[in-house]
């Protein structure tokens, strides 16, 4: 059965999407971690997901219900193709901490950062 939340709250300066569950579950999820977690085949590929590095500073722009089973997330880097639905957004919200770890141990096998404005460099001895 879909959770659906109770209400959906958007904190730009934060850059944080609040979302709560009846009266005692609330996610605070940050505009990078949605970013790339995006559902869309530019960040999911095709069978194969696509690393997204240098989304630290990215922020949610807009909020949109995508009819009555997901929503559409703008983000001001341009992206707004991912429909994250009640389904997915849930998943996020309850395995928040393992999905960062895992991206954040993804970046650094790739030699990647989440800094826009610096890049790894690894040295071969």
């Amino acid at each position: 059965m879909t959770k659906l939340p109770t209400a959906i709250n958007l904190h730009k300066a934060s850059k944080t999407l609040t979302l709560k569950y009846g009266l005692d579950e609330e996610y605070h999820l940050p505009a990078e971690f949605l970013r790339v977690h995006s559902p869309s085949a530019e960040v999911q590929g095709h069978g194969k997901p696509i690393l997204q590095y240098g989304k630290l500073n990215v922020a949610l722009t807009k909020v949109e219900p995508a009819g009555q089973y997901a929503l559409k997330l703008t983000f001001d880097d341009g992206h707004d193709s991912g429909l994250f639905t009640w389904d997915y957004l849930y998943q996020l919200a309850v395995r928040q901490q393992d999905l960062w770890n895992d991206y954040l141990d993804e970046l650094k096998a790739a030699g990647k950062t989440r800094d826009p404005n610096e890049s790894v460099v690894k040295l071969m001895l």
